[in-house]
């Protein structure tokens, strides 16, 4: 809109801080997405992982090198993604380190003691059962309730009616003995099952049904199958204390990359002092340049006080 300006028609005219009247370029719009990914790329704890790097970001450090005529901002630049993927993987590096730590002193000794514990228990529970178990498999001796059955039928089918009795909800009740094991019979409310309960060194666990027969099958295939449970815990503890021996030697090893990243950090040290550039990464001209510069900004400081003067003013036409 035209306003008169002693006498004349004129307009008001905005100006940005550096003087244009134009929106952000693209470049500046990729230096701000640069530095929220360098924020990202960070070594600090938590570790953080960014793979990826924004191609546009890494042609606006091409372009902005071509710019200023000097290869070492590019050099810079490329040696900043570098130096932060290195200590990203140290970062790496130093959580498994602390992890393993934790499972020498914690994981793998707590597994250990319960292994030893579990097969101490479970080689008791083998021997009571073969010396309580009968040779011939026709023979058979149960105990239910008060009442010893030596029919497997009869006996599943004394069970079944001890199950239906059972009135507490996930809590064991002792219902007969067999083979020198308590049973103990609980209603699991979750699944909606009963389950029994042969007490020796250890518990062992399983499924009651509506046959009797079935039944008793199950509770001969619990006993039977305790050998085959022992072997797996002893080759399980067999693995957990060659694992603990590999973490010991892993904890002690350093990070393989440590030498190249002293390197490439001596590097970037030397271009941050080449380039006179502060610790946030502004920006600026080579050494050679700066006279130069000085002699233009002499030359052109009349112009840059007019600048940066008020942002809005009056243009007379």
């Amino acid at each position: 809109m035209l306003e008169p300006c002693e006498g004349k028609p004129s307009c008001t005219v905005l100006r940005g801080e550096g003087g244009s009247n134009t929106a952000d370029l693209p470049d500046q719009i990729l230096e701000n997405k640069q530095k929220f990914i360098s924020q990202i790329m960070t070594s600090k704890s938590p570790v953080r992982a960014c793979e990826d790097v924004d191609e546009a970001a890494l042609t606006y450090a091409e372009v902005k090198a071509l710019a200023t005529g000097n290869p070492y901002i590019k050099e810079k630049m490329d040696l900043d993604i570098q130096v932060s993927k290195l200590k990203l993987m140290k970062g790496n590096h130093t959580s498994q380190k602390y992890r393993l730590e934790d499972d020498i002193l914690k994981r793998y000794p707590q597994q250990i003691a319960t292994l030893k514990e579990r097969i101490s228990g479970m080689e008791a529970d083998i021997q009571t059962a073969k010396a309580n178990l009968p040779a011939d498999k026709e023979q058979f001796f149960m105990k239910v309730g008060d009442k010893a059955y030596t029919d497997k039928k009869e006996a599943g089918a004394a069970l079944v009616e001890m199950c239906k009795e059972t009135k507490t909800v996930n809590v064991p009740a002792t219902v007969g003995e067999y083979a020198g094991f308590k049973m103990a019979v609980s209603f699991d409310s979750f699944n909606h099952k009963f389950v029994m309960n042969l007490k020796g060194q250890l518990s062992h666990n399983l499924e009651i049904g509506s046959d009797p027969l079935g039944n008793i099958a199950r509770i001969n295939h619990a006993l039977e199958s305790m050998p085959k449970q022992l072997a797996e815990a002893q080759t399980k503890l067999e693995t957990v204390e060659r694992q603990l021996e590999t973490a010991k030697v892993e904890v002690t090893k350093p990070f393989a990359q440590e030498a190249e990243l002293a390197e490439k950090l001596e590097r970037l040290s030397a271009l941050n002092a080449l380039l006179n550039m502060d610790e946030k990464g502004d920006d600026a001209l080579g050494m050679d340049d700066a006279p130069e510069e000085e002699n233009e900004g002499q030359e052109t400081s009349g112009h840059d006080r007019a600048v940066d003067k008020p942002l809005a003013k009056k243009i007379c036409i």
